[in-house]
């Protein structure tokens, strides 16, 4: 009798949660809905095309509002939801017109940037375009809770204002975009950090979708074709998760070295340089030993002999060896002149 209660028990709660908590929609409405987001059309190509266009320029001027007023814009979370409903109930029809579309849009998106970036042809790029290709662990981990509260926002319409900010977020467009700007310049390895992160935003969301839709309800079936798209979102952030992790560590040791630095040029007895001021450090990770790169001001010059003692005391420090380089740039001290009480 007491089993029965309990059971009785947690059943209720079960409910209580899936009432309140997720299962909002009936499943049939919840699939039109996706149906038509994921549709190919005049509306979704203009958005593509005028996203791509804002974001690529925003890029091109180092300019974050701009970019941000892309993101906005931006239809391909709509075709990626419903990319992530049809895997799991193993709609065809939903499939194959969400993939479609996040296809059409991917390339249509990375040609537009390209074009662009060709016309223009700018030498060098500016710090949004490099921030977009290094990806890291906290970009999937963003990727993921963005992607849960795009699924959450779908199935339950009352907060379906939260779209803008999710879409804000994961930033699907301008990576696509220094794709295309990176290729153009024939910049390879900065092309394939951006579509990692590209790539990461996709896999991410699209998990997250599954487990929303799963929690809601939403797949009642046991068949095997419904569990493989769990299979296969594992199987591709376990990929992603080498090399993002690489780099979240070499994100970490980088601000390690550049704080190392820091407080080794000021601190330091054996270099007491007051005078100067760390400006960036880049760790260049394809040489052997790594290369710091340190851009500093400094009013005196600063000697190779400097520069070997603070290069043993930063390998002493962070536990590996690596080589110190300095760009100085020379500055001045001017004050006013002290005007002596008559």
């Amino acid at each position: 009798m007491q089993n029965q209660n309990n059971q009785e028990r947690v059943r209720k709660t079960w409910k209580l949660f899936r009432n309140f908590g997720l299962d909002a929609i009936p499943i049939m409405r919840l699939r039109e809905s996706l149906l038509q987001d994921s549709q190919l059309t005049i509306n979704y190509l203009v958005l593509i095309i005028s996203s791509c266009l804002i974001a690529t320029f925003g890029l091109l001027i180092n300019s974050a509002a701009v970019i941000i007023g892309a993101m906005i814009i931006a239809p391909l979370m709509l075709p990626l939801r419903g990319f992530s409903f049809a895997a799991l109930e193993g709609d065809r029809i939903l499939l194959r017109s969400s993939f479609l579309s996040i296809f059409i849009g991917t390339l249509l998106g990375i040609a537009c940037s390209w074009l662009v970036g060709t016309v223009i042809g700018l030498p060098e790029f500016g710090e949004q375009v490099l921030a977009r290709t290094q990806p890291n662990l906290i970009d999937l981990l963003i990727a993921v809770v963005a992607g849960g509260i795009s699924g959450y926002a779908k199935i339950r319409p009352s907060i379906g204002d939260a779209l803008p900010g999710t879409a804000i977020a994961v930033a699907l467009m301008p990576p696509l975009c220094v794709v295309g700007l990176t290729l153009s310049q024939g910049e390879l390895n900065s092309s394939w950090g951006a579509f990692l992160l590209y790539l990461t935003n996709l896999i991410g969301i699209n998990l997250a979708c599954l487990i929303v839709y799963v929690l809601s309800g939403y797949a009642r079936s046991n068949e095997l074709g419904r569990s493989l798209s769990w299979g296969v979102s594992i199987i591709l952030i376990a990929l992603l998760a080498a090399p993002l992790g690489i780099s979240f560590w070499q994100l970490i040791q980088q601000a390690q070295a550049k704080e190392s630095v820091q407080r080794i040029l000021v601190t330091r007895p054996l270099v007491d340089r007051e005078d100067i001021e760390v400006i960036n450090s880049v760790i260049d990770w394809k040489t052997k030993p790594p290369r710091i790169k340190v851009v500093v001001r400094s009013i005196d010059p600063i000697t190779p002999a400097e520069v070997e003692v603070v290069e043993g005391l930063v390998n002493n420090e962070l536990g590996r060896e690596f080589k110190m380089v300095f760009d100085v740039t020379p500055s001045q001290r001017i004050e006013a002149p002290r005007v002596l009480a008559q």
